[in-house]
């Protein structure tokens, strides 16, 4: 069963920083694409930012330059660093492992982790 552990969330001022980590007990985070996804109330399951098994980055264009996706192959864990955050950056973030094409929404409905709750206020 792939499964993933979503840590690092909490509760910023606008402007702050959060380190978001995703540790897969499971499997190896080199061998698969892995995404950050976010779900706001109200709003659609997002993908925020992914990295491929060959180190390609993707980001959303509301993010780019304030976030960094990495992985970290001693711990196996896949880490999301999240600069100057905004409140609309608040919602649940979670990981998962796959194409982002191929896995849609399914992230945010917690079926790989439970996800990690970012609040940014302003």
């Amino acid at each position: 069963e792939v499964q993933v552990v979503e840590s690092g969330g909490g509760s910023v001022q606008a402007g702050g920083s959060l380190r978001l980590s995703c540790r897969a007990p499971g499997f190896d985070v080199r061998e698969r694409h892995m995404g950050w996804y976010r779900k706001a109330p109200g709003v659609e399951c997002e993908l925020v930012s992914s990295i491929s098994s060959d180190v390609g980055t993707y980001y959303r264009p509301s993010v780019m330059g304030r976030f960094t996706i990495s992985r970290d192959n001693a711990k196996n864990t896949v880490d999301l660093q999240m600069n100057s955050l905004k409140s609309e950056d608040t919602a649940v973030y979670y990981c998962a492992p796959g194409d982002p094409l191929d896995v849609g929404n399914f992230p945010c409905r917690g079926l790989w982790g439970q996800g990690t709750q970012v609040t940014v206020s302003s």
